[in-house]
């Protein structure tokens, strides 16, 4: 399935690029700029990005399902994971709140 149509980038290929980070480390928090940037893209409208955080969300709850890591270490991962997402989330609604956009208060004044 096609992710990002700005750089072409399929479900596979982000699956492929998390589950190779994890290898290296297993325990690091990835983000959508580390998986493009591992892919030698960049993020051009960015609008992909909460597809790859929920791709990146299930591929590392699956990697740690098989790798059988323990009840602890799973947990407070996805809870990094988690709190991540949220945070990632609520900056991307108050970003495109009209009242933020910095065009839009110019061509009032």
């Amino acid at each position: 399935m096609l992710v990002c149509s700005c750089n072409f980038v399929t479900e596979k290929e982000i699956v492929d690029v998390v589950n190779e980070l994890l290898d290296e480390d297993c325990w690091r928090i990835i983000v959508p700029g580390t998986v493009y940037n591992r892919m030698q893209k960049r993020g051009r409208c960015c609008g992909c990005f909460p597809n790859v955080i929920d791709i990146i969300v299930r591929t590392s709850e699956q990697y740690h399902i098989n790798r059988d890591s323990t009840g602890a270490e799973f947990c407070d991962f996805l809870s990094r994971l988690k709190k991540f997402q949220e945070e990632k989330r609520r900056t991307d609604v108050e970003r495109r709140q009209k009242s933020n956009r910095a065009a839009e208060r110019s061509a009032v004044s």
